[in-house]
């Protein structure tokens, strides 16, 4: 893995301060073989969308890294997506599978957001029925990860994943995806996204966070502000990887 310049940590979540996005991308990358590695049967990696995670599904797909996947096993799923449909260009899992999932992975292990249902609502619910599928419960259980892995990304809002500040989908404790009819942010479509006890069925929790455009708002999520970023903690291990521009003087 890539040497970090600085780690802090809160009890359930740690902070590495690396020097830039390209030192950033090299880490996660690290880190999501290395989970997969650590699966023997099915690993789940679930994606996260925006311009954040292109130079790391960019290494994912590069030599260096393509043959040190096991890509006949690994699941890729997403943790939110715009209602919008495939062919559009907003739409997360069709970024990530245009950078590296559509010439690396087998088609059965990408599992998309249906945007083509009726409503977002619909929508989810259908996803929530495949996570069910490929996890074998209907129920989470603490002790059996849903995911291997999970990318997060934070807002200028503090949002994370299609969890938006004040939105009624922040304290949903049943559902694992829900749809949400309004975004507050652009793209202004509406959206569909897993929940936090969904995002928090993993063995890690992944947040990327790159420039100096974020360093307001990263600061307040390490002063634990009450926003969808500093509440979304994995049931196992929640880092933060941030660059130096991001991090400022907290670094």
């Amino acid at each position: 893995m890539a040497r970090a310049d600085m780690t802090s940590a809160a009890p359930d979540r740690g902070f590495q301060v690396l020097p830039d996005a390209e030192a950033i991308a090299t880490e996660a990358a690290e880190r999501i073989i290395l989970r997969i590695t650590e699966n023997a049967t099915r690993p789940a990696i679930c994606l996260t969308g925006g311009s954040g995670p292109k130079a790391l599904y960019a290494l994912l797909g590069s030599p260096r890294y393509r043959s040190r996947i096991a890509w006949d096993r690994v699941h890729w799923f997403i943790g939110d997506e715009r209602f919008v449909s495939a062919s559009d260009e907003r739409n997360n899992m069709t970024m990530a599978r245009e950078i590296f999932l559509n010439r690396c992975a087998p088609p059965g292990n990408i599992h998309p957001m249906p945007t083509d249902a009726s409503d977002p609502d619909a929508a989810a619910r259908l996803y929530e029925r495949e996570l069910q599928a490929f996890y074998g419960a209907d129920r989470l259980d603490p002790a059996r990860p849903l995911f291997d892995l999970v990318l997060m990304g934070l807002g200028p809002d503090g949002h994370t994943a299609s969890l938006f500040p004040g939105d009624r989908a922040l304290d949903e404790t049943e559902r694992w995806v829900v749809g949400v009819d309004r975004a507050p942010v652009e793209p202004l479509v509406p959206r569909v996204t897993l929940t936090l006890p969904a995002l928090a069925s993993s063995r890690e929790m992944l947040f990327l966070v790159s420039g100096e455009a974020k360093r307001g708002i990263l600061s307040k999520v390490r002063a634990d502000a009450d926003l969808p970023g500093t509440r979304a903690r994995s049931n196992g291990i929640t880092t933060w990887l941030t660059d130096v521009a991001a991090a400022g003087s907290t670094a």
